[in-house]
């Protein structure tokens, strides 16, 4: 048996060898053809020195652009020859004069020479492999070096602008038309390139294409710039630009085509439009209807695009293309606020109950501080943008030494508009609140039934992600209330908050905000905790804790009947690479109290830190409570409103 055990032996060790080492077997005997041999990196090596003496902003361009600047460096296998470089010097005065061009300096002087010879271990770049080369191609230790003088002179100035439009656009303007002339108007006072700025053929580029897109979004989408000149004195500095628009037809809107549907009706898109057929076309009226289908709540996304076919121009149809959210959806969810702690939360959504041309929405949030239940039915969009609501919700809330049950109703109607919100509602409201004190544990129960109107308007360039603009949010209720330990009797409820977004320059931006509320009744009369005041939190006075701030009775910590609170921050992004991480400093002031004379306004500071995010800002504040002489830390997502 032991030659079979030795034959069994060879075979496997061959066959191992077949597997695992064809390859050096192969390579041993110079047949390896399967397997390409690595190519060695090249060096790279300096042909010679370039050096550019000029303005920074122009030794940039000339560095990135010029020929000598992208040929010094070559692979050491190739051949740069001394008449190469020649050509290359020769070249360079033209282009470095076509360069300074498109910077608006038509009067440079140029100088190009050979200057010496610089050190190769210097000037030399490294390996493709990182290591330093060494070898230099024109002779030991030196290369030439080349030096480009460059004396950009004055800078050309715009003196002369003018606009033309032909076509039917300047038709109607002759013929008197007001749009007309308001269109022509705005394109020639927005013009971004007017007389006495210099010039730049960026600049002039972009200038164009503003005005170009100008016409196209108000009412002519097949513009074109049918001739622009740019006609330049060199010996003045100064250049003439004109420019003439072939406004081509005036478009108006004809029917709403949709695509895309399939569990939603036709009406549904349809509701949401404010387009009429037969007026002119306007871009800004097509995306404000696209921003309302992708709000609405039915669909995932929406594409709203006018049909730019000349032969339909006088009732342009418009291509509505949607994509449907399901019928049903169910979120679960775990976070953390720094008002309420942990939580858990579990959503769901139906599009259609029952059949019914309604969105019901339910929420469940579970926590140690904070159980709630809120639902919402929603119709589907009216006349005009309405909307018809019915809503509960009931929610029992631990905070400072308290615990609030609560619960309210309501029916009413919204309509949302591309700048502003409207509810109307009326509701029933009732609260239970257990506050301990030192002199042991008080129950207030309260009922109320009121009218109330909202109105938020929003004025941003993003609503997301703002920057600059403003939002203003205002309440009014009038209501009758009851209460278990107070009188009963009629009230009525006033609250405003005004936030601003304005940039500083230098990559700073300020947001302020001021709220102020009140709750105007007589003082005996017993109001639903969820109606009065607190202050404290996140959106309201940082560096205290959540609903902490209010007026005290015997020790204990009650809401107001009046609030104000302010506050004022700074930020920046953190570094340009980073643009959507930004760092912050902030002041809140404020307080809630049951009388404007007894308001006893408390400080809060500190820094945070801003992730821009897609979904809205992530917020991460540090601050200090000047009165209670703490550091808390809040977090936050989105924008209040």
């Amino acid at each position: 048996m032991s030659w079979r055990r030795a034959a069994v032996t060879g075979a496997c060790a061959a066959l191992l060898l077949g597997l695992t080492g064809c390859a050096s077997v192969m390579k041993l005997f110079g047949q390896d053809k399967g397997t390409p041999a690595a190519t060695p990196s090249r060096p790279v090596v300096a042909v010679y020195q370039l050096e550019v003496q000029a303005p920074t902003e122009l030794r940039t361009l000339l560095t990135t652009y010029l020929d000598l600047s992208r040929f010094q460096n070559a692979p050491e296998s190739e051949d740069i020859t001394p008449a190469e470089i020649d050509r290359l010097i020769a070249a360079a005065p033209s282009q470095v004069r076509s360069l300074l061009e498109t910077e608006g300096y038509f009067n440079p002087e140029v100088k190009v020479a050979r200057v010496g010879a610089a050190s190769s271990q210097v000037a030399a770049r490294e390996r493709a492999g990182g290591e330093p080369a060494t070898k230099a191609p024109t002779g030991p230790g030196e290369i030439p070096l080349i030096q480009v003088q460059v004396t950009p002179g004055p800078r050309a100035i715009v003196d002369h602008f003018a606009f033309k439009a032909q076509g039917p656009l300047q038709q109607a303007s002759d013929a008197g038309s007001l749009d007309a002339k308001v269109l022509l108007g705005q394109v020639r006072n927005s013009w971004r390139l007017p007389p006495d700025l210099p010039f730049r053929q960026s600049e002039w580029r972009d200038a164009k294409n503003t005005a170009l897109a100008k016409l196209r979004a108000d009412g002519y989408p097949a513009a074109t710039i049918s001739d622009s000149k740019a006609r330049v004195d060199a010996q003045t500095n100064t250049v003439q630009l004109d420019v003439t628009a072939d406004s081509s037809v005036l478009y108006r809107l004809g029917p709403l085509k949709i695509s895309g549907l399939s569990r939603y009706d036709d009406e549904s898109v349809k509701q949401l439009s404010t387009l009429q057929p037969g007026t002119p076309y306007r871009e800004s009226q097509l995306v404000d209807f696209q921003e309302r289908l992708q709000k609405v709540g039915l669909f995932e996304g929406a594409s709203v695009v006018l049909d730019v076919d000349p032969e339909t121009s006088q009732a342009a149809p418009v291509n509505v293309q949607v994509r449907e959210l399901p019928l049903q959806q169910a979120t679960f969810g775990a976070g953390y606020s720094a008002n309420t702690g942990p939580r858990v939360t579990l959503e769901h959504t139906h599009r259609q109950p029952f059949g019914w041309r309604w969105i019901d929405k339910n929420k469940i949030e579970l926590g140690p501080k904070l159980k709630s239940w809120s639902g919402e039915l929603t119709s589907y969009p009216l006349e005009g943008l309405y909307r018809n609501l019915l809503a509960g919700s009931a929610e029992q809330l631990k905070t400072v030494d308290e615990v609030r049950t609560s619960w309210t109703a309501r029916i009413g109607r919204t309509q949302d508009t591309p700048r502003v919100e409207r509810l109307y509602y009326a509701e029933f409201t009732h609260s239970r609140l257990e506050t301990s004190s030192d002199a042991g544990t008080t129950v207030a129960s309260n009922d109320a039934v009121s009218g109330n109107y909202h109105w938020i308007y929003r004025d941003l360039d993003s609503v997301l992600l703002p920057t600059e603009g403003y939002t203003l949010s205002a309440q009014a209720a009038l209501g009758y209330a009851r209460s278990g330990n107070e009188n009963n009797g009629p009230f009525g409820r006033v609250y405003g908050r005004y936030t601003g977004y304005r940039p500083l320059g230098g990559a700073w931006y300020a947001t302020a905000r001021v709220e102020a509320g009140q709750v105007l009744t007589n003082h005996a009369v017993g109001i639903p905790d969820t109606l009065l005041f607190r202050a404290g939190g996140d959106d309201s006075v940082r560096g205290y804790a959540y609903r902490s701030l209010g007026p005290k009775v015997d020790g204990a910590l009650l809401s107001g009947r009046v609030l104000l609170t302010a506050s004022a921050e700074v930020a920046r992004p953190i570094s340009a690479r980073r643009p959507a991480l930004w760092w912050a400093t902030f002041i809140d002031v404020g307080n809630a109290a049951d009388h404007w004379q007894d308001l006893r306004p408390v400080f809060g500071y500190g820094v945070g830190l801003r992730w821009r995010s897609p979904v809205g800002p992530l917020r991460l504040d540090v601050a200090y409570g000047q009165k209670v002489q703490q550091v808390r830390l809040h977090l936050s997502v989105g924008i209040a409103f």
